[in-house]
């Protein structure tokens, strides 16, 4: 089996010839640029990477963390008595 052949390019097509060399690397995939004689980049199409979901929105935790914390009988007691005065 043999290995798929990408296409090349030279350095001097991506600046001369370059809607060529997109045509090449939407067609093969893969482009190989040349400069003077040796592979130095490779060209692949992005491929953007897919959003995950947003997690499912906790109603109830987002609306118990908004509430007053509710106070002990001690203080509720303390309080009753401050507001009582003396009656």
């Amino acid at each position: 089996m043999s290995p798929i052949m990408s296409a090349t390019a030279t350095v001097r097509d991506l600046r001369n010839h370059f809607p060529k060399v997109r045509r090449l690397v939407e067609s093969a995939g893969e482009v190989v640029v040349t400069e003077r004689g040796a592979a130095k980049f490779r060209l692949v199409l992005h491929t953007p990477a897919r959003a995950k979901p947003a997690p499912p929105v906790d109603h109830w935790a987002r609306l118990t963390a908004s509430q007053p914390r509710p106070i002990g009988a001690a203080a509720a007691r303390a309080l009753h008595e401050e507001n009582r005065g003396e009656r």
